[in-house]
């Protein structure tokens, strides 16, 4: 399921909500892209979420087992970019 992940795909929590739009895979990680970052401290950073977070993979869309609120709660930020 994790392989049929592609850039460009949305990604979105459990509950249909908006999390990011993938960039690309990084080991077990995807990388979000950065227009989709958020606002305040998060702004202009990398995300990754882990594939493990992955509940099912539609169409172009990466549906998460977390609803977008708790998905973004536990993003892990790229090094380097604060």
């Amino acid at each position: 399921m994790a392989g049929e992940i592609r850039e460009h795909m949305e990604v979105i929590g459990a509950d249909g909500v908006h999390v990011g739009t993938v960039d690309k895979i990084e080991g077990d990680r995807i990388k979000l892209t950065k227009k989709d970052s958020g606002e305040g401290s998060h702004k202009g950073h990398h995300h990754y979420i882990s594939k493990g977070l992955v509940a099912e993979v539609e169409g172009d869309k990466v549906r998460l087992s977390a609803n977008a609120d708790v998905a973004v709660e536990i993003f892990e930020e790229e090094e380097g970019d604060a």
